[in-house]
């Protein structure tokens, strides 16, 4: 059965957060062991935030209030710049993006974090 997009994008948080925990796993085989299909979304999501990881950090940088994306802890930092990249690089509707990233840091995250996480991305949205 197919997977939602809600679901591939818990799949692309799983991705990174072992991608960044285990810098020596190789991105493909992360990606295989994680999704049972050969699927383009996930792929364009983690390959994009890995690509252009400098400048997303930059930005998330940039409106993060007496933090830094690398102070988070591994899944909040993940969704932050999915939801970043996301934003700048795909045309995901911008409240959609906001509001998967919120949900899945609900699930996931403290709510302090959630709420870097939304701030963070609102301001993105508003520059």
């Amino acid at each position: 059965m197919a997977k939602t997009r809600s679901e591939l994008r818990e799949k692309c948080m799983t991705i990174l957060y072992q991608y960044y925990l285990l810098k020596n796993r190789d991105i493909d085989e992360l990606i295989k062991d994680n999704i049972d299909i050969d699927n383009e979304f996930v792929k364009d999501i983690v390959y994009g935030v890995i690509t252009h990881k400098e400048d997303i950090d930059k930005i998330a940088n940039e409106y993060m209030v007496n933090w830094t994306i690398d102070r988070l802890e591994a899944v909040g930092a993940s969704l932050l710049r999915m939801g970043i990249y996301e934003i700048k690089y795909t045309d995901t509707p911008e409240i959609v993006v906001i509001n998967e990233a919120v949900e899945l840091a609900k699930k996931y995250c403290d709510d302090e974090v959630r709420k870097i996480i939304n701030a963070v991305l609102d301001k993105v949205i508003k520059e």
